[in-house]
């Protein structure tokens, strides 16, 4: 097998991987707060407490992976076209 064969066999397999991946579980925990909904912050003995409300994902844990947001764009694009 040629190295350039291998490669492109790797990248099909791992996009194909990601494909499924997107089609089974369209979210994933958030990247700032790590899914917990929101930023700690330390008192004053150090003890890690709750802040604010994470911005990126609203407190919502979760965000919509980026295969998926390319998906719906493309669905969307394809629905409104064929109205």
């Amino acid at each position: 097998m040629t190295p350039a064969l291998a490669a492109i066999t790797l990248i099909l397999f791992f996009t194909l991987c990601y494909a499924a991946l997107c089609a089974i579980s369209p979210f994933g925990n958030c990247r700032k707060c790590s899914g917990f909904g929101f930023h700690f912050k330390t008192d004053r003995k150090g003890r890690l407490r709750p802040g604010k409300v994470c911005r990126r994902c609203r407190g919502d844990c979760k965000r919509i992976r980026v295969g998926r947001h390319l998906y719906n764009l493309a669905a969307r694009i394809h629905r409104d076209g064929t109205r």
